[in-house]
């Protein structure tokens, strides 16, 4: 059984991929919740939006892959 986590999408990113990681999580087109942060930081003076992202940036983790840390598996031939 998986669990569904959120994380920075290395994929789906235009700077540091927390929106398009926000998008995966809620299976949502990452462009729809670019356009809704847009709209929110326009309205708020986009100071509080900008320091909002950057703290996501920090508290959001990057994506994990099984593979990144696995041992380096050789082939070796008897006999050679």
């Amino acid at each position: 059984m998986t669990t569904k986590r959120l994380h920075r999408s290395d994929t789906n990113k235009v700077l540091c991929g927390v929106i398009g990681g926000v998008g995966e999580y809620f299976d949502i087109d990452p462009t729809i919740i670019r356009l809704g942060y847009i709209i929110i930081a326009v309205m708020t003076g986009f100071g509080p939006a900008v320091i909002a992202y950057f703290i996501a940036v920090i508290i959001v983790p990057k994506k994990y892959h099984s593979h990144e840390h696995r041992e380096p598996q050789h082939d070796e031939k008897k006999g050679e």
